[in-house]
């Protein structure tokens, strides 16, 4: 019996470090906003909020004809908010397949900004 209790005690140990690390990633965790086809008050919206949930960095993602809305809502986040600055802008090129199934290269960018 002696052993059982043992055990016992060691899935309870087993619990709770599960159970710490889950909150330590959740703490870790990057936010992103992805920018598309809508408007760039959306994503202004978006990004502001995620700054008053307490996000302390973003990184705004967009690719091909996007990259424009993406810096657009970033210029409106910087003159609505004080204290955000740009930590870092990322360029690069990636591949995605067209319709028919042909590699198609499209420019992408990503921005780091915090608060």
């Amino acid at each position: 019996m002696a052993e059982k209790k043992e055990t016992k005690i060691t899935k309870k140990e087993t619990k709770v470090t599960k159970k710490e690390t889950k909150e330590k990633v959740a703490v870790e965790e990057p936010h992103f906003v992805y920018i598309g086809k809508k408007g760039v008050m959306a994503y202004v919206l978006a990004i502001m909020t995620q700054f008053s949930e307490g996000a302390k960095e973003i990184s705004i993602k967009a690719r091909g004809k996007s990259i424009s809305r993406a810096i657009d809502a970033l210029e409106i986040v910087k003159h609505k908010e004080l204290g955000i600055e740009v930590k870092a802008i990322n360029t690069s090129t990636e591949e995605v397949q067209t319709d028919d199934g042909r590699p198609l290269k499209v420019s992408a960018i990503e921005i780091v900004i915090k608060k």
